[in-house]
């Protein structure tokens, strides 16, 4: 993620509602979907996105689509955001996945664009955390690059065991089963994931953003293409690294036995 914040995401704290620029559908009055905020102090670089739809369970609509796909466009452009965090401000559910309400409302072709807008938002965010691939049991096909991305985390034969039986998964199951890195148990106020993830957000705050950016890149399109194509995008990526500030920042820091001092430059 590189520079610049706009205005918008700033103001006021502590939640910014996002100004979108352009939306495919006509935004209803009410409060805005998406919210952003840069957090201070000790977790200065992160930038949170809450998800606030509370009518729809958060479920992803034309509307909260446009939204988070603004807010990723904004924010891909600054430098001072290090990590991102997604979190939800409906109690008890983070995201019901599609809207199947208004997706039947939709034709045809509006439910292709539509589809093909969702595979960018997952594209962007490159997340494999699925609780369950319930398409089939509505009559659907799994959409968002579900039955790609599935069969690539888990393998064919446990991907088509999950999507064929439309299979809801625990927390403890999915963390089994290596769709998520952490399971936690819940608290009082059912924001336990939420601390899990910022814990995590402050360990990979202070590391070369650089690196951990093209790092991304490296594992993600690797994993597209065979293992010779995926080394030669790791070089490419390994070589864009090299000219950095932070690289010769970071060996003089393990010279002289200091913490480094990265800059994303």
């Amino acid at each position: 993620m590189l520079r610049v914040l706009t205005s918008a995401l700033r103001l006021p704290r502590p939640w910014s509602p996002l100004q979108t620029r352009s939306c495919v559908s006509h935004r209803p009055t009410g409060d805005p979907e998406i919210q952003v905020r840069a957090l201070t102090g000790r977790d200065q670089g992160i930038t949170e996105i809450l998800m606030n739809r509370p009518s729809a369970r958060n479920a992803l609509g034309n509307v909260l689509v446009s939204e988070l796909l603004e807010a990723l466009a904004q924010l891909r452009e600054d430098q001072q955001v290090r990590v991102l965090l997604f979190r939800s401000g409906v109690k008890g559910v983070f995201c019901a996945g599609a809207d199947l309400k208004e997706r039947e409302q939709m034709s045809e072709a509006e439910v292709e664009i539509f589809v093909q807008r969702l595979q960018g938002l997952m594209n962007e965010i490159a997340s494999s955390a699925v609780m369950g691939l319930i398409e089939t049991t509505r009559g659907l096909l799994p959409g968002a690059g579900g039955t790609q991305r599935l069969p690539r985390c888990l393998g064919v034969a446990l991907a088509k065991e999950l999507i064929f039986t439309g299979r809801r998964l625990s927390g403890a199951q999915a963390h089994a089963l290596g769709l998520v890195n952490h399971a936690v148990s819940q608290n009082e106020e059912g924001n336990a994931a939420y601390h899990r993830a910022r814990e995590l957000a402050q360990e990979i705050l202070p590391q070369a953003p650089i690196a951990v950016r093209l790092g991304k890149v490296a594992i993600d399109r690797g994993m597209e293409v065979d293992i010779g194509s995926g080394m030669a995008i790791e070089g490419l990526c390994y070589a864009q690294n090299i000219p950095t500030q932070d690289r010769l920042e970071g060996m003089a820091a393990f010279r002289e036995k200091r913490p480094p001092r990265f800059v994303g430059k």
